[in-house]
């Protein structure tokens, strides 16, 4: 059976939005990770299926929505079906 909330850190390495686990939990220290549109403010905040998370990353910010909780860290297209990207109002879909 597979678990219902993921920790935010995990899940964000695993759909490789850092390179590192601890990289990935620096991100939502410092205050670049929105969950639902609220600041994240801990590395183990649990993380859910169709949660919106913003990513303000120095070299690009990414919003998308949590399409399944990984199970690993994969290659890179393993890691692109955790989640779909969401356009911004007024912005063509497929543009971050």
């Amino acid at each position: 059976m597979k678990a219902e909330r993921q920790r935010l850190d995990k899940w964000l390495w695993f759909a490789r939005f850092a390179k590192t686990r601890s990289l990935a939990a620096r991100l939502v220290t410092d205050g670049h990770v929105r969950v639902n549109g609220r600041r994240a403010e801990a590395p183990a905040k649990g993380l859910a299926v169709g949660d919106v998370i913003t990513v303000a990353a120095a070299h690009v910010t990414a919003l998308v929505r949590v399409v399944d909780l990984g199970e690993r860290r994969g290659p890179a297209p393993e890691a692109r079906r955790l989640y779909a990207e969401v356009a911004e109002p007024g912005e063509p879909p497929g543009e971050l």
